[in-house]
């Protein structure tokens, strides 16, 4: 059974340049791009029904972190909690940031190598909390920092993961907090068990640079994509490649669970989104947004209330894109 989305709202233009990387939290979208400055809009107790009007926007922007990134910014990541968020530019800075009671993002600090590096800080993850801070670099490392303690431009470094030295794409933290996934440019994949800081399992599969990692909401799976354009899911326990999911026509760039895991969401530089069916192994919707690539795609809503799930999408084309599961599918 397919299931319907319907394209609600778009924010045209959003920011000058292409947007690279969306990241959610129970109140708030951020979105960053090949400009300076990160964008912040509305989220929460927000919904888009069929009856709202034109000229209303029920995401509005709420407030733009001005020139945080000069020449621009390329990941941005969020806790689950929604508290804190960490950004990293093209010059290799690396950014943490925290919301504040009333809603405010205000920066906590910059993690700053000893020598500039623009490869030493590359993607992001969060732990649950905010506290552990994930990053890839460009010699395949993944540095481990403890947020809260960061200070003029320094953080302590819980642990450094070491890998076969290919340029760490993506890199996520397991919702338990028990495992961090990276990603390579080789194709290569590991899961780290973040309690005794060792190598669980290096996952065969994709030969191509893997783009994103992501786990399930209930860490069962992990799933890995990229130029491939083969989804792949790995049981994390055993570390067995369990599904390929096929369809998109290009590189893979982006992937989110729905709240549940019951659905997966891709977007792709072919310019489609995907949904897929992670119990059926196969995709239920595919929209698409334009024929520019789609750098990140993110549900909105991650929660048992919601009465139709949304998701957003973004990428070379400027804009915001939301989309609204359709009434009875």
């Amino acid at each position: 059974m397919s299931k319907q989305y319907l394209q609600t709202l778009t924010i045209p233009d959003a920011h000058p340049t292409d947007i690279f990387s969306l990241a959610i939290t129970p109140s708030h979208l951020l979105t960053a791009s090949g400009s300076s400055s990160i964008k912040i809009y509305r989220t929460k107790g927000q919904a888009i029904h069929a009856d709202t009007a034109e000229d209303e926007n029920p995401y509005p922007l709420v407030q733009t972190l001005e020139k945080v990134h000069k020449l621009g910014c390329h990941h941005v990541s969020t806790s689950l909690d929604g508290r804190v968020a960490a950004s990293v530019g093209f010059g290799g800075e690396l950014k943490v940031w925290e919301c504040a009671e009333d809603g405010e993002w205000k920066e906590k600090g910059q993690i700053i190598v000893a020598e500039k590096n623009a490869g030493e800080h590359w993607a992001p993850a969060l732990s649950e909390n905010g506290q552990y801070l994930a990053c890839t670099t460009s010699d395949g490392r993944i540095n481990v920092y403890d947020t809260n303690t960061i200070s003029d431009g320094k953080a302590e470094k819980i642990t450094e993961y070491q890998t076969k030295g290919f340029f760490g794409m993506s890199v996520d933290v397991s919702p338990n907090g028990e495992m961090t996934a990276s990603g390579h440019q080789n194709g290569s994949i590991y899961i780290f068990n973040n309690s005794t800081r060792r190598l669980a399992h290096s996952l065969a599969g994709l030969i191509k640079p893997v783009r994103a990692v992501k786990f399930s909401p209930a860490n069962t799976y992990l799933a890995a994509t990229g130029d491939s354009r083969i989804i792949a899911l790995y049981d994390t326990k055993s570390g067995e490649q369990v599904a390929n999911l096929t369809g998109h026509s290009s590189w893979i760039m982006s992937l989110d669970w729905n709240w549940n895991g019951e659905y997966l969401l891709s977007g792709s530089q072919d310019g489609k989104a995907k949904i897929w069916s992670v119990e059926r192994r196969e995709c239920v919707a595919t929209q698409t947004e334009s024929e520019k690539c789609l750098w990140s795609v993110k549900w909105v809503y991650h929660s048992p209330t919601a009465r139709n799930e949304v998701f957003v999408t973004a990428g070379a084309g400027k804009t915001l894109a939301f989309y609204r599961e359709a009434s009875g599918t």
